[in-house]
């Protein structure tokens, strides 16, 4: 029987898939670099995984379908994708069998100019439709990622792909989108659940509901942010095909302090709070979390040669699996922040302050995305989002209070701001609705 395990990575608001293909073997859509959570399922399963499908060239992460082939899996990619690796292209109207499936590819447009869509069958009945950053739920995935040139051309064929795919389809089937909210390669509106139907989606999809196509494209362009800029390397490391490394990656090593001249960049990964109490200085904090990629993508250049601190209970293999997906791949090692104290240089610190203590004569900066700014702000402070700040020109004053929505970006910007010779006053670790009611009462 056939079943669809759903693998998710919420920092980066994706999800692949591991299809049970009814032969013992299973089918990977769209998976990320790790090989490893796809292996496990498989294994859990009793599953072998002689199958992985791409939707597209991805932007937002290093594809893992080579590291499934190193492990004995084929590939199936657009035939447009151009791939300089092994694999089978396929195009409009290919019906592939899988295990005991069939798998028809539909070519869909919209998102990126290659893209296609899977149907999986069981028979001539459809089952699950395989729908990339095309058809998502609530939404779509956003067209301008190739150039300037093709964004509004590709916002209209993805008008036209969702409309195709929600019309021919029979209600019932399953669609399973890779993007999803969360995801900067998804369009404002699109929800986060990684299940929906073309039932639900044929009556509430804005591809249905708008008054007509140029409605359609109007609204979906008028609600795009901004991305990182590593968005515009990655289908290109993808098409090249990445480095492969295997399940199996080596712990980081140790770098000493008189070593670091071949180090560029020290990222501190600690909690906010330790970082706060006492860094290397220069270094950047960027908080391990579930978003620690995507930021540290955005900010730091793909050859940066980089140096880690992190606490004695910390994921070093999360560390390295969010590293390496985004497409940095000179990880040097890690520092040991007790070595580091006994050398002459010292520690740099940085104040925390409650809403409450802000002072009202200083000047406030805030990191967060231009639509939560838009949202809501506090009533004189400067927007600079964090993304913007990464080549160290923001000229702030030495009195500045930054803020975001919790505090993570606010340390990552105030990182900065002092690495380019602009130390903050101070950082509001708090909720935003915290610091506004703050700003209000005062």
């Amino acid at each position: 029987m056939m079943q669809v395990f759903p693998v998710r990575d919420t920092g980066l608001g994706n999800t692949s898939y591991v299809v049970d293909l009814g032969d013992g073997s299973a089918l990977v859509v769209d998976p990320e670099r790790d090989p490893r959570p796809y292996v496990e399922v498989a294994d859990r399963q009793r599953l072998v995984i002689r199958h992985v499908a791409e939707t597209h060239l991805h932007a937002d992460f290093v594809s893992g379908a080579r590291e499934l082939v190193a492990v004995g899996a084929s590939l199936i990619a657009p035939r447009r994708s151009a791939l300089a690796h092994p694999h089978r292209g396929v195009a409009e109207g290919d019906e592939l069998a899988v295990g005991d499936l069939t798998l028809q590819v539909l070519e869909t447009p919209g998102h990126t100019p290659e893209h296609v869509a899977y149907l999986l069958k069981d028979g001539s009945n459809p089952r699950v439709l395989f729908s990339g950053g095309t058809l998502m739920t609530g939404g779509v995935a956003r067209p301008d990622l190739i150039s300037d040139a093709d964004t509004v051309p590709l916002a209209h064929q993805a008008f036209w792909s969702v409309r195709r795919l929600l019309e021919s389809i029979p209600a019932e089937v399953e669609v399973r989108p890779t993007h999803g909210a969360g995801s900067f390669c998804s369009a404002p509106g699109a929800e986060h659940p990684e299940m929906t139907t073309v039932g639900v989606e044929r009556a509430t999809h804005p591809a249905m509901t708008t008054p007509d196509e140029d409605a359609f494209v109007d609204q979906l362009l008028g609600v795009l942010g901004s991305y990182p800029g590593y968005f515009l390397r990655l289908r290109e490391v993808n098409r090249l095909g990445p480095k492969v490394y295997g399940v199996d990656l080596r712990p980081l090593p140790r770098i000493r302090p008189e070593d670091l001249g071949e180090v560029h960049t020290i990222v501190d990964v600690r909690p906010i709070e330790r970082f706060a109490e006492g860094h290397i200085p220069g270094s950047i904090s960027i908080a391990l979390r579930d978003q620690f990629g995507t930021w540290l993508g955005w900010l730091l250049a793909p050859d940066s040669r980089l140096a880690f601190v992190l606490d004695a209970d910390q994921d070093e293999r999360e560390l390295i699996r969010q590293t390496l997906n985004v497409g940095n791949e000179n990880i040097m090692g890690r520092l040991d922040l007790a070595e580091w104290k006994t050398t002459d240089q010292g520690l740099a610190t940085i104040d925390l302050v409650s809403p409450a203590d802000i002072d009202p004569a200083a000047s406030i900066l805030d990191v967060r995305q231009d639509a939560e700014w838009t949202g809501g702000h506090v009533p004189g402070a400067v927007h600079v989002e964090l993304g913007d700040l990464a080549d160290g020109t923001a000229n702030m004053g030495p009195g500045t209070v930054v803020h975001c929505g919790h505090g993570q970006r606010a340390m990552t910007a105030a990182s900065l701001l002092a690495r380019a010779g602009n130390p903050p006053a101070a950082v509001i670790p708090a909720d935003f609705s915290e610091i506004q009611r703050a700003a209000t009462v005062s």
